[in-house]
């Protein structure tokens, strides 16, 4: 199911917070450098105001537009692993919304090809799993309290979702750091091509 992108992309780029899907999870999503909208998941979620949130990019050329930063070594692994369920650490040129005053930022390229169409449309987007601060991520819409689904914008249901977080690695230092193991073949695919590559 792909859902209508010319609906979605004008919600988020007036500022609207939507319930989106993911290759791994459902997450609440808005434009990354849109500080309001990165304010109002803040307040959905009772998040820390310093804590950053995962940024998604339709491609590596997309993130690097907004400031990312990769070295040459790390472009040729996240070549030869994105799009797929693995986010990673990232230095910034310049602050923005979503890394919440940190200069570095967690980012990944979406497996799903109608997202990365959305992203393309939109430009990044900052994305979260659907739940309190704290409290473990919902697999379905359904799961939602009245409260939290009168908050957002829009959502797209395709039914429940039990896929695992993405793996995550910090490449924004000279050693590659795991700091999240997803699936673990996946997990060790990655480690087999940083070590190949970097």
């Amino acid at each position: 199911m792909n859902p209508d992108l010319a609906d979605l992309a004008p919600i988020l780029q007036r500022g609207g917070v939507v319930l989106l899907p993911t290759d791994t999870i459902y997450g609440l999503h808005a434009i990354a450098t849109d500080s309001g909208a990165i304010d109002r998941i803040a307040a959905i979620k009772g998040r820390d105001d310093t804590k950053p949130f995962v940024v998604l990019g339709a491609s590596i050329a997309q993130l690097e537009s907004i400031g990312v930063v990769f070295d040459d070594a790390s472009r040729v692994v996240l070549d030869e692993l994105w799009p797929g369920p693995l986010t990673v650490v990232a230095r910034l040129k310049n602050k923005i919304a979503a890394s919440r005053e940190n200069e570095t930022i967690a980012v990944r390229v979406p497996a799903l090809d109608w997202l990365r169409d959305l992203i393309q449309m939109t430009g990044p987007l900052a994305s979260t799993s659907v739940n309190r601060s704290g409290e473990s991520p919902l697999t379905s819409p359904k799961q939602l309290t009245n409260e939290m689904l009168a908050r957002l914008d829009g959502s797209v249901d395709i039914g429940p979702l039990e896929g695992q977080p993405s793996t995550i690695f910090d490449l924004s230092s000279r050693e590659p750091r795991l700091i999240r193991e997803g699936d673990a073949l996946f997990t060790q695919k990655v480690w087999k091509t940083l070590r190949k590559t970097l």
